[in-house]
C-alpha cells in the first residue's frame, strides 16, 4: 500500500476528524440563534470556560479518547487529564480552545463545501449549465471531470494535516505542567526506592531463613541426635513459615504497586529473630533500653531489617557463637549494635573473602543512610561489631531497662 494511503487505514484518523467537528458546535448553535452576528461571543465564552479548572479535565480526557487512539486512560499519551491547577496551566486551555475552535471551523468549512465542488466539477464536465454558470464557467469541457476527484483529496489532506495539527497542539497545551512532571518524576522515584527497598528485605528476610535451615540441617546431620534432630527441624519449619510470609506480602506490593508495604516487622518483633538464631545454636544475649514500642515506624522496620541482616552475617561466616545485642532508644536516636568473635576463620572468611561486604553490609548502610543516620562494620578489637545510629524526634519519655 502506499504510504499516502496508509492514514486512511488508521481509526484515528477518523476520531481526529470527529475531533475538529465537534468543536463547530458551539459556533454552529450561535450562528443558528443569532445568524453570523456578533461572532466575537464565542470566541469570548470559550476564552472564559478555558479558565475553568474542570475544562481542562475534560479536554484532556476528550483528546486522549479521540486524538491518540490510545484511550482516555492512557496516562501514557503524553496529555494530561487533570484540572488546571495554577493560572498558566488555565491560560494554555485557553489558548488550546481557540486553536481548536478556529481549526476545527476550517475543517468543517472544507468538509462541506469541498464535496460539494467535486460534484460540480463532475456535472460540469457531463454538460449540465447549472453546474456549468454556478461555477462561473461558459463551456463545459471534458476535462472537467478529471479535476472532480481534486477536491476530495484536498480535503482527506486537510483532514489528516488538521488531525496530525490537532495532536501536536494537544501535546504541548495539554501534556503535563512543570508541576505535573516533577509529581510524576517523584511518584517514579518513590516506586524505585520502593523496588529497592523490597530487594533488600528479600535478600534480609530469605537470606537470614536459608542461612538458619542450612545450620540447622548441618548440626541436626552432625549431632546423630534423634531430639536435637526434632529440634531442627521444628526451628527450619518455623523459619521457613516466617521467610514465606513475608515473601508473599512482598509479592502482594509488587502486583500492586498502588498498594503500600503493611504488616512488616518493627523492633518489637525482634524476638522472633532471637530465638531462629538461638535454635541454630548460637548464644544471643540481647538487651533492650528505651521505649522502642514508641519508635516511629520507618525507623522500627528499618532497625529489625539491620538486626535480621546482623544475625545473618553472624551465622553465615562466624557459626554459632556468642552474639551481643544492644538496642538503646534515647529521645533522639535509636542506636544499634551487634557483636560477636571474631577468630582467625572468622577474619579470613570476612576480610578476605569479602562475603561479608558485599550486598548485605551495603544494605545496612544504605538502610542507615536513607533514615539519615550512619552505620559502621567491621573488626573492632577483638569482635567484630556492627553500630548503627538512626535519628529520631520522640517526645521525652522515661526509659526503662527490659534485658531479654
Amino acid at each position: 500500500m502506499p504510504r499516502f494511503l496508509r492514514p486512511l487505514t488508521r481509526w484515528v484518523t477518523y476520531t481526529r476528524w470527529l475531533h475538529l467537528l465537534i468543536s463547530v458546535i458551539v459556533i454552529g448553535m450561535w450562528v443558528l440563534v443569532f445568524d453570523e452576528e456578533k461572532l466575537y461571543v464565542p470566541l469570548l465564552s470559550l476564552a472564559f470556560a478555558g479558565l475553568i479548572p474542570a475544562v481542562r479535565l475534560v479536554e484532556g480526557l476528550q483528546a486522549r479518547l479521540l486524538l491518540t487512539g490510545q484511550g482516555f486512560k492512557d496516562s501514557g499519551s503524553g496529555i494530561s487529564a487533570a484540572p488546571s491547577a495554577n493560572w498558566p496551566d488555565r491560560w494554555r486551555t485557553v489558548l488550546w480552545l481557540e486553536i481548536r475552535l478556529v481549526l476545527g471551523n476550517t475543517l468543517a468549512y472544507l468538509t462541506v463545501h469541498l464535496p460539494g465542488l467535486s460534484i460540480d466539477l463532475g456535472l460540469a464536465a457531463a454538460g449540465d449549465d447549472t453546474r456549468v454558470t454556478l461555477l462561473g464557467l461558459t463551456e463545459s469541457p471534458w476535462w472537467y471531470g478529471l479535476l472532480a476527484p481534486l477536491p476530495i483529496i484536498a480535503l482527506i489532506a486537510a483532514a489528516v494535516g488538521g488531525g496530525k495539527l490537532i495532536t501536536v497542539a494537544a501535546l504541548w497545551l495539554l501534556g503535563p505542567s512543570t508541576a505535573e512532571r516533577v509529581a510524576a518524576l517523584e511518584e517514579r522515584t518513590e516506586q524505585l526506592l520502593e523496588r529497592n527497598r523490597i530487594a533488600h528485605e528479600l535478600h534480609d528476610s530469605i537470606g537470614h531463613a536459608l542461612t538458619v535451615a542450612v545450620l540447622q540441617a548441618g548440626a541436626a546431620r552432625a549431632a546423630r541426635n534423634p531430639e536435637f534432630t526434632e529440634r531442627a527441624l521444628t526451628a527450619i519449619e518455623e523459619t521457613g513459615r516466617a521467610a514465606l510470609e513475608d515473601l508473599e506480602r512482598v509479592l502482594v506490593v509488587l502486583r500492586e504497586s498502588g498498594q503500600p508495604a503493611s504488616g512488616r516487622p518493627t523492633l518489637a518483633d525482634t524476638d522472633r529473630l532471637l530465638a531462629s538464631a538461638r535454635a541454630s545454636g548460637a548464644e544471643v544475649h540481647a538487651e533492650v533500653t528505651g521505649p522502642v514500642a514508641a519508635l516511629p515506624g520507618p525507623v522500627s522496620r528499618e532497625g529489625y531489617r539491620i538486626v535480621q541482616e546482623s544475625l545473618t552475617n553472624v551465622l553465615r561466616h562466624a557459626g554459632p557463637v556468642r552474639t551481643r545485642i544492644w538496642i538503646n532508644v534515647t529521645d533522639q536516636s535509636l542506636e544499634l549494635e551487634v557483636r560477636n568473635p571474631l577468630d582467625t576463620s572468622a577474619t579470613v572468611t570476612t576480610l578476605a573473602g569479602g562475603r561479608a561486604g558485599g550486598s548485605g553490609l551495603r544494605g545496612i548502610r544504605e538502610r542507615a543512610a536513607l533514615l539519615g543516620g550512619q552505620a559502621t562494620t567491621g573488626p573492632h578489637q577483638d569482635e567484630w561489631r556492627v553500630r548503627v545510629d538512626l535519628p529520631l524526634d520522640l517526645a521525652p519519655t522515661r526509659r526503662a531497662r527490659a534485658p531479654r
